[in-house]
C-alpha cells in the first residue's frame, strides 16, 4: 500500500486466454510486488470470432461459455490464497471481447457468463445486474503498438459517456489524454499479458480494501489517481 492508497491492476491476463503466464504465477508476482487489488480479465469471444478460430484450427485463447463456471472457480480459489498469503485482493473478471463488432468491455467483479455479441447497452445492463463494474479498456489509438485496437466505444462515446463505469486513461504505456479532456470518470491498468507488462500504469484508490468499496471509489471516481509503476529496469522478454 502507498500510504492510503490501494495500488490496483483491473485488466490482467493469464495463459487461461491469451497471457504467457499460469494464473498462479501471476498472482505470486503481483503479490511478492506489493500490490493490494487485481483483477483477472481473460477473454471471452463473441460466437463469430470463436467458430472463426475452430474453422481454421487455431488456438482460441478465450474462455467459452461451458468453462466459465469453472474459471470463476479458479478465481475464487486464487483469491483466498491471494488474500492468505499477500493480504491480496482479487476481483473475478473478464474482458468481454467483441471482435466482429470492434468493442471489448471490462467486467469487473463478474459473477455469471454475459454473452460478448450482445450490444453495448445490453453487457454494460447485465455488468451491473450483477453488481459489478464496466470498465471500457484501451479506448484510443495505441501508440506503442502502432495501431487503433477496438475503437467502437471511443467512436461512438459521446452516446456511452454515462454508460460505463470507468475509462482507461491509460492503458500499459499509453496515455490517452481524449478521456481526461472530456473528464470521463478513469482508470489506468497494464492489460498484463507477459511478465514485463507489470511496469506500467496503475490506479491508485484510496478507500477501504474490500470489493464493495473498491467498486464505489471507482463509480464514484473521487478519491482516483494514476501512478506509473517502475520498480525496477524493465526487461521485454
Amino acid at each position: 500500500m502507498l500510504g492510503n492508497w490501494l495500488l490496483c491492476d483491473l485488466h490482467i491476463h493469464t495463459n487461461l486466454s491469451d497471457g504467457r503466464l499460469p494464473l498462479e504465477e501471476v498472482v505470486d508476482l503481483y503479490g511478492t510486488k506489493g500490490f493490494d487489488v487485481i483483477s483477472i480479465t481473460d477473454h471471452i469471444l463473441d460466437s463469430k470470432t470463436l467458430e472463426e478460430r475452430q474453422k481454421k484450427k487455431e488456438p482460441i485463447e478465450a474462455i467459452k461459455r461451458d468453462d466459465f463456471q469453472n474459471y470463476l472457480r479458479l478465481l475464487w480459489k486464487e483469491a483466498q490464497r491471494a488474500w492468505g498469503k499477500y493480504e491480496m485482493l482479487l476481483l473475478p473478471g473478464a474482458e468481454l471481447s467483441n471482435n466482429w463488432k470492434n468493442y471489448h468491455i471490462l467486467a469487473i467483479d463478474i459473477k455469471e457468463y454475459i454473452a460478448p455479441e450482445l450490444s453495448v447497452e445490453r453487457i454494460v445492463e447485465h455488468i451491473h445486474e450483477h453488481g459489478a463494474i464496466a470498465i471500457a479498456p484501451h479506448p484510443y489509438h495505441k501508440a506503442t503498438e502502432g495501431k487503433q485496437t477496438y475503437i467502437y466505444l471511443w467512436n461512438n462515446h459521446q452516446k456511452y459517456a454515462e454508460l460505463f463505469d470507468a475509462w482507461e486513461v491509460a492503458n500499459r504505456d499509453d496515455l490517452f489524454n481524449v478521456i481526461g479532456l472530456k473528464k470521463f470518470n478513469y482508470v489506468a491498468n497494464s492489460d498484463f499479458h507477459k511478465p514485463w507488462h507489470i511496469y506500467s500504469w496503475k490506479t491508485l484508490l484510496r478507500c477501504e480494501k474490500n470489493p464493495e468499496a473498491i467498486k464505489t471509489a471507482i463509480r464514484e471516481n473521487e478519491a482516483v489517481s494514476i501512478y506509473l509503476f517502475r520498480e525496477e529496469k524493465r526487461i521485454k522478454e
